[in-house]
């Protein structure tokens, strides 16, 4: 009788155990959440609880969800929302990482871009557990759309997500009546310039985020058939006659504001230099393709066709020390 009732008992605790084993898997199966991936492969994600972000415009998308809260960590990429940078611990810059700092702060997801270096970093994350999700920088609206949904998506957000997408939708259409007015219309062309100070000077040509933006907005690129980022020369600039530039705000400020740039040798001998046609605009603003990106295009295209002499966006307050 005794043995009968013992194994009854092993049978009864077995059987729980059974039943809790499987109600965990199912509530695990449940709560887990399927995206895809620059790849197209599939990345399960069981919790975004503790999220580490690996480029600017993810923390911007982040934080326009309203899941700010759960970001424990940010690469130095990341300056919008406003003091995010100085908030949030640092994992160093998108393309020189390591993963000790990274694992160290717990997280149980990592987002960023696909192109972010070292690449052995992104395996010994994902060989300690830490659910990786990479994903294509935008390059248009179309896809911006999609990588705001897809990280809604990833994180539990998919409602915010399809109205961030929505209030976006509304600042395109802003953009598409102003286009269809200039219809028929001269291209303007402005030249984008990388500065870093005068000693590093690069002008962007085709395949770059400012190339993509120039096109959204109808302005053709002075650039002409460079590719990729190049170093700028005076008898090039000079020769490709654009009628704006447009830069970083931080690299007209590391230049001195609009004096200080028509310096440097050959910008002051061209449409845009002797009219001081300088559209300047934060790199997030202008590059991140997030959340704020529809009316960043929309800033563009008032400073490249509706305004005069210097025009600054920075998607806040524009510092007007800039125009010194």
């Amino acid at each position: 009788m005794d043995i009968i009732r013992s194994n009854l008992f092993k049978s009864w605790i077995l059987s729980v155990l059974i039943f809790i084993l499987f109600g965990t898997l199912l509530y695990v199966l449940a709560d887990t959440i399927e995206v895809t991936d620059a790849e197209d492969k599939v990345v399960k994600i069981t919790s975004s609880k503790r999220i580490v972000s690996l480029n600017g415009s993810t923390t911007e998308i982040l934080f326009a969800l309203g899941v700010g809260d759960r970001v424990v960590g940010c690469d130095a990429s990341s300056t919008y929302p406003k003091g995010v940078r100085e908030k949030l611990p640092s994992v160093g810059y998108q393309y020189g990482l390591n993963a000790e700092g990274i694992l160290s702060l717990k997280p149980t997801l990592v987002i960023g871009r696909e192109d972010v270096r070292p690449p052995q970093v992104v395996e010994q994350l994902r060989m300690s557990g830490v659910t990786v999700l990479l994903l294509k920088e935008p390059r248009s609206f179309k896809q911006a759309k999609e990588r705001l949904l897809t990280i809604g998506t990833a994180v539990g957000r998919s409602k915010k997500a399809e109205e961030l997408t929505k209030s976006l939708d509304g600042d395109i259409k802003k953009l598409e009546e102003k286009l269809n007015k200039r219809k028929g219309k001269p291209k303007l062309k402005a030249l984008f310039m990388y500065l870093r100070g005068t000693q590093t000077t690069l002008v962007l040509g085709k395949d770059t985020v400012a190339s993509a933006m120039f096109d959204i907005v109808a302005v053709e690129n002075a650039a002409g058939e460079i590719k990729g980022n190049k170093p700028m020369t005076a008898e090039a600039v000079v020769a490709a006659q654009p009628d704006v530039y447009v830069l970083f705000t931080t690299g007209l400020e590391s230049v001195g504001g609009v004096d200080g740039l028509l310096k440097i040798p050959g910008l002051a001998h061209t449409p845009a230099g002797k009219n001081r046609r300088v559209v300047a605009m934060s790199g997030q603003y202008f590059s991140g393709f997030g959340p704020r990106s529809g009316k960043a295009a929309l800033d563009l295209f008032r400073g490249i066709y509706e305004k005069d002499g210097l025009f600054v966006a920075e998607g806040e307050e524009p510092d007007k020390s800039l125009a010194k």
